[in-house]
């Protein structure tokens, strides 16, 4: 695809996208999107590797990309990505809230605070601090788009992922109160809320056969997503086309939750 075949409403020539969580699934599927509708992309995970060969591949394919690791589970590397970002390009115009983590599956009262301080450290406070120290970076450059990936979970959490489900319950909060402050700033804030979607995160939830059958079962178009069933979603959200948009969460599960 070249940016002469883009439609404007999608193009995204010129604006620096940080995407977490990039090195695979969801978030590896819409760094490859961004990237190829014009975007610079700041690939972002945890593990250096993962980074490099999906900024690689990017590359590979014709269009811009960057490898720069970062846990969002600790303050210094989130300053530390944004600082990289400021100084090497002057903006972030989009941020994707993509990274997440579910160290724990099981009875909810039985959830150990070490899971719950993780769970927190990194749904939580990590798009927080994303959200606000890019959306600094916006502010000061005029506009930009945020979007953080929720899930259906924070609609009707589903047993033995509690704690999990309520931090994707308060993201959709957290989408919706970044919305209303920093509209004024034309700074716009969704949230994507993925249904049942195969990826190395959600691994468990393929494993257990009774769980997966049941969640089939009651989705109308009748099969699990790919990562991939996300990216144009998410492209809707962060480009033009979707620019009189904000503080919304869009439901992408197959109508599970119909």
């Amino acid at each position: 695809m070249t940016n002469s075949t883009i439609d404007p409403l999608f193009d995204l020539t010129g604006r620096v996208a940080l995407v977490s969580g990039a090195s695979r699934g969801i978030g590896e599927s819409i760094a490859h999107c961004l990237a190829a509708h014009g975007a610079h992309v700041i690939i972002s995970s945890r593990k250096a590797e993962g980074c490099e060969r999906v900024a690689s591949e990017i590359q590979a394919a014709g269009f811009s990309a960057e490898a720069f690791a970062c846990h969002v589970g600790d303050m210094d590397q989130i300053h530390a990505i944004i600082d990289h970002a400021a100084q090497k390009h002057g903006r972030i115009d989009i941020l994707v809230n993509n990274a997440a983590a579910n160290p724990y599956w099981g009875p909810i009262l039985d959830t150990p605070l070490e899971a719950f301080e993780k769970t927190c450290e990194v749904n939580l406070r990590g798009y927080f601090f994303m959200s606000a120290l890019a959306g600094q970076l916006m502010k000061k450059n005029g506009g930009g788009a945020i979007l953080n990936t929720a899930s259906i979970n924070g609609l009707r959490p589903p047993p033995l992922q509690g704690i999990y489900s309520i931090t994707k319950a308060a993201i959709i909060n957290m989408t919706k109160a970044f919305a209303k402050e920093c509209g004024a700033f034309g700074i716009r804030v969704n949230a994507l809320l993925p249904g049942l979607t195969k990826t190395k995160f959600a691994g468990a939830l393929f494993e257990n056969e009774q769980f997966y059958n049941s969640m089939i079962s009651a989705i109308p178009l009748g099969r699990h997503a790919e990562p991939d069933d996300m990216a144009g979603a998410a492209l809707y959200l962060v480009s033009d086309a979707g620019r009189y948009t904000t503080g919304e969460c869009l439901v992408v599960d197959g109508g599970l939750t119909i």
